[in-house]
């Protein structure tokens, strides 16, 4: 009679291998991942089955936490211009914090997610419009939530492409002036 899997310790060797792959990119081999979670190759396998369900169960808890993250950096806080949230939010997305989960998952942008997660950039589209919408209603410019998304995703894009931080950051910024104009702009048209 086999053993029976452990849900819990499959879990922890989950967070350990996630863990090492937004530090270190997911490996060629198992053996990293082994290493990481403090156990062996064979014991992955018995959990996951194959490398590539694992490489793929990896992907969805770093997609699962990068969600989480960053929805929570986009939500709207009492007291605080949504211009400010998204400043914030774009140096968190862009810096430390999320250079882990760009590096990883631009990588699937550019082959739609074959092999390990087909469909990825269909499906991952809209992620963060929900909270954008609501931040952008904040401000009274709800419809404009599509375009701030593209605009952070394609910066996002430029900036892991060209490492240019400098660039990027002034053109979210130039971004964020516009978005603040159009406003005043169309408060100032309502008055007339």
């Amino acid at each position: 009679m086999g053993r029976h899997q452990q849900p819990k310790i499959k879990e922890q060797l989950l967070e350990a291998c996630t863990d090492y792959a937004l530090e270190n990119g997911l490996p060629d081999n198992l053996g990293p991942l082994a290493r990481a979670a403090n156990t062996s190759t064979r014991m992955l396998i018995y959990h996951f089955e194959t490398r590539d369900a694992l490489l793929r169960a990896i992907l969805v808890e770093a997609r699962r936490r990068q969600v989480e993250a960053f929805t929570e950096l986009l939500r709207v806080r009492p007291k605080e211009r949504y211009q400010t949230t998204l400043s914030n939010a774009w140096v968190a997305m862009s810096g430390p914090e999320g250079q882990p989960y760009l590096r990883m998952f631009n990588r699937l942008h550019d082959t739609e997610g074959k092999p390990l997660w087909p469909g990825f950039r269909r499906m991952t589209t809209t992620d963060w419009l929900g909270p954008l919408e609501a931040g952008m209603a904040s401000i009274g410019r709800p419809e404009l939530a599509t375009v701030v998304l593209a605009v952070i995703r394609g910066l996002l894009m430029d900036l892991d492409a060209t490492g240019d931080a400098k660039r990027t950051d002034k053109a979210f910024n130039d971004f964020l002036a516009t978005i603040k104009s159009s406003r005043r702009v169309k408060s100032t048209s309502k008055k007339k």
